[in-house]
């Protein structure tokens, strides 16, 4: 067969990602204070932009006609939000943009203008900054393994925590507020006691003193009594010492010397960091009949328009060519970023509306009564895909009377039921186990497999490497260390 060269024309269809689609994209996924950054740059670079100022009747106005109010079992009304992301940027993942022939997506908010060396930044603005105690914190707690109930209430926890390492709230008013049991909120803080640096988060000077003597191997009764003394300690009243530890003077010296070694700041190493307040995104509160209302947050949202007698004006006396192509891209940049802000805030909006509908019983009883929940849901439900929902949930924050929580954090996985019914929420499939094998008795020791004949019984299909993933979790020994410990009385 003979090679021979041919021109053919071929029509077909490929998707390309113009600048304004991904920053429609990028808009979505950034926060609050990242956004307010991003429309301070732009309001900078494009004159033709200027911040909308509103008064504040308007901006009651405004936040009064964004609230939504709807019954919890209701579906939402979506008239007002007839707009979707799609319009403006498809939701394909990386794959499918790559086979659809599209250019790949750039985050044109890290290129860099051209600059002389006396434009560079200084040393200073260049070092890294000090990792905080609440970041190294929340680290360990990701890597902890715990549940998605458990992590809310440890990262409540962690915004207790002051720069020293303690824990400076009452623990019933916490539990109280976020609608969990006392109970679990003390065994989550027990779990994070265990975290680094030793001695972390407890709630007093001795409490902060035996954790590090434990982890020592020191912490014996005698070590106790003196912590429970310390005053005694500081006031030098040694003879009393001698006798509420029952040891002679040159122990009570060496047990002395111990404490002395040990660390009272635990968290004085980390660095304090930036204090940035969080800003919640939406507000949600109860109307008096009943109904949840769902708001945006308006001082958050940035308000900018394009000055169209500015840009008249402008326009009619440009005469080089390069002017009027810079006056015209800077209007469709102007007019692309009003639409893309708008579109975001329905975007959160929708969302929001549909998570507080979802998890209504959160809002009501507490953070025992989340439901099962993950992003196919809620995207089938405001008809979107995943990764919009995905963008839109990551570092935005919901205020309501429990406190404030970002939205991922309302979804949890979830369980099949045995006999094709609703599906059981992981967390209250984990609390099932926990009770049960807090029910031993020393004749009966449940194995994980006795636990999956149990859990099966009452309708939940659960795999036996689920049971013990979830027993681990919860840092519950295996069957047999349970029965080793029953037997010896510890």
């Amino acid at each position: 067969m003979a090679m021979t060269p041919r021109l053919e024309l071929r029509q077909g269809t490929a998707l390309v990602m113009t600048p304004q689609l991904q920053q429609a994209i990028k808009l979505l996924q950034l926060s609050n204070v990242e956004l307010q950054e991003f429309v301070e740059g732009e309001l900078e670079r494009n004159p033709l932009l200027e911040r909308e100022e509103t008064s504040s009747d308007a901006k009651k106005e405004s936040g009064e006609a964004q609230a939504l109010e709807f019954e919890s079992g209701m579906a939402p009304n979506e008239a007002a939000l007839d707009v979707s992301v799609a319009d403006m940027a498809p939701d394909l993942s990386a794959n499918e943009l790559a086979e659809a022939g599209a250019a790949p997506l750039t985050d044109w908010s890290k290129a860099s203008s051209g600059k002389s060396f006396d434009d560079l930044p200084g040393i200073e603005e260049t070092l890294a900054s000090d990792l905080t105690l609440a970041e190294h914190l929340d680290a360990q707690l990701t890597e902890a393994g715990l549940g998605a109930v458990d992590r809310m209430i440890g990262g409540v926890l962690i915004d207790a925590v002051d720069d020293w390492g303690y824990m400076r709230a009452d623990l019933r008013e916490l539990a109280d507020r976020i609608g969990a049991p006392a109970a679990d909120v003390e065994r989550v803080l027990a779990i994070m006691q265990g975290f680094e640096p030793t001695g972390v988060m407890a709630r007093d000077i001795p409490e902060c003193l035996a954790l590090q003597l434990k982890e020592r191997d020191r912490f014996d009764p005698a070590m106790e009594k003196l912590l429970a003394d310390l005053d005694l300690l500081a006031r030098g009243h040694m003879d009393r010492l001698m006798t509420i530890c029952g040891v002679d003077r040159e122990d009570l010296a060496d047990m002395i010397a111990e404490v002395r070694a040990l660390t009272p700041k635990p968290g004085a190493g980390f660095g304090g960091g930036v204090v940035q307040s969080v800003a919640p995104d939406v507000y949600v509160r109860q109307a008096p009949d009943g109904t949840w209302a769902v708001e945006l947050n308006s001082e958050t949202m940035p308000r900018v328009l394009m000055n169209q007698r500015y840009y008249a004006t402008v326009s009619k006396t440009a005469k080089r060519e390069e002017d009027k192509l810079f006056l015209s891209e800077c209007a469709a940049n102007a007019s692309w970023l009003v639409k893309s802000l708008d579109q975001r805030a329905k975007t959160i909006l929708k969302v929001a509306r549909e998570i507080v509908r979802q998890q209504d019983g959160f809002f009501v009883h507490g953070v025992a009564h989340l439901r099962p929940l993950n992003l196919k849901t809620v995207a089938s439900a405001i008809e979107m895909h995943e990764s919009t929902v995905s963008r839109v949930t990551s570092n935005k924050y919901l205020s309501c009377a429990r406190g404030m929580f970002e939205l991922k954090y309302f979804f949890t996985a979830s369980i099949n039921s045995a006999d094709g019914g609703e599906a059981h929420s992981a967390e209250a499939v984990r609390h099932q186990i926990k009770g049960l094998i807090d029910g031993e008795t020393p004749a009966e020791i449940l194995s994980d497999d006795r636990i999956v004949e149990i859990l099966r019984d009452k309708g939940i299909d659960i795999a036996r490497r689920t049971v013990a993933k979830y027993r681990e979790s919860l840092r519950i020994p295996s069957s047999v260390e349970r029965k080793r410990k029953m037997a010896s009385g510890f």
